[in-house]
């Protein structure tokens, strides 16, 4: 969705609208100028509660994005913060048919270009959000160890599945996040192209986010990567060393107790 806060006439105070149907995008907003009321309304009549993830482009500028709440407004990304690298605000829906956004110009002298973009993800949640707006971690990242349930579901459901080891982890501090640098084995899913073969070595990597709070540390062997892709990034889930997944998939599979058929050769 591309909108200009040049498109209406200068002395206009209208509050230009647009509706986004989708349960993700982006929004650029150029010159912006005013306010503009996004409003999200995408078809998510089974999902009870919902949560919104909002991140800006690197050169985020000119706008502070605000999230309506019973007629008052609560600040969900100011322009201070979108030049952030990495930066993700998340909040809790009360409404998940119908969440809106609202994007205020910063006053500003001149006409030079400045450009509001970012991108938005709808998340559902497996528990009841509370009933106070607040800022959330992104993406429901897991430190616990899953379970074998959880393991088996993972492998049917996630939107990357790699078997590889760990070639390094480093942390970003101000950010709350870590790297997972892995070096790829056998890919045996993956969404969009964040595990790719390296020219130089003909090796298959990539890097995997997740929470500094869950205190990745770099551990020798194999291992099943799972995770979901957010914003372009892959982000852990289900992590087990790959000896134990197959334990635990081939007891499942002798019971009939595998919810899916999964592909080791």
């Amino acid at each position: 969705c591309l909108c200009s806060g040049l498109s209406r006439e200068p002395r206009s105070r209208a509050v230009e609208q647009v509706h986004l149907r989708c349960t993700e995008g982006s929004l650029e907003w150029m010159y912006p100028a005013r306010a503009l009321r996004v409003v999200l309304e995408p078809n998510l009549s089974s999902a009870q509660h919902t949560t919104v993830c909002i991140k800006p482009a690197s050169d985020f500028q000119g706008a502070s994005i605000y999230v309506e709440r019973a007629g008052q407004l609560h600040l969900v990304l100011s322009e201070a913060e979108g030049a952030r690298p990495h930066h993700v605000s998340c909040f809790s829906a009360h409404r998940p048919q119908r969440v809106a956004l609202f994007l205020q110009a910063s006053p500003q002298r001149d006409i030079s270009r400045r450009t509001a973009s970012f991108q938005y993800e709808l998340l559902s949640n497996q528990s009841p959000a509370g009933p106070d707006f607040k800022k959330m971690a992104l993406a429901e990242a897991m430190c616990r160890p899953c379970d074998n349930v959880e393991l088996l579901m993972a492998i049917c459901s996630s939107d990357f599945v790699v078997k590889g080891s760990i070639r390094n982890v480093s942390h970003d501090a101000e950010n709350h996040m870590s790297r997972v640098d892995v070096s790829v084995q056998k890919v045996y899913r993956q969404k969009n192209r964040i595990f790719q073969r390296d020219e130089g070595s003909g090796e298959w990597r990539g890097p995997i986010r997740t929470l500094l709070q869950c205190k990745v540390k770099k551990g020798g062997g194999d291992f099943l990567f799972t995770g979901n892709e957010h914003f372009g990034e892959a982000w852990l889930g289900c992590a087990p060393r790959f000896k134990d997944f197959m334990f635990v998939y081939w007891a499942a599979r002798e019971r009939g107790a595998n919810p899916c058929e999964f592909e080791l050769n």
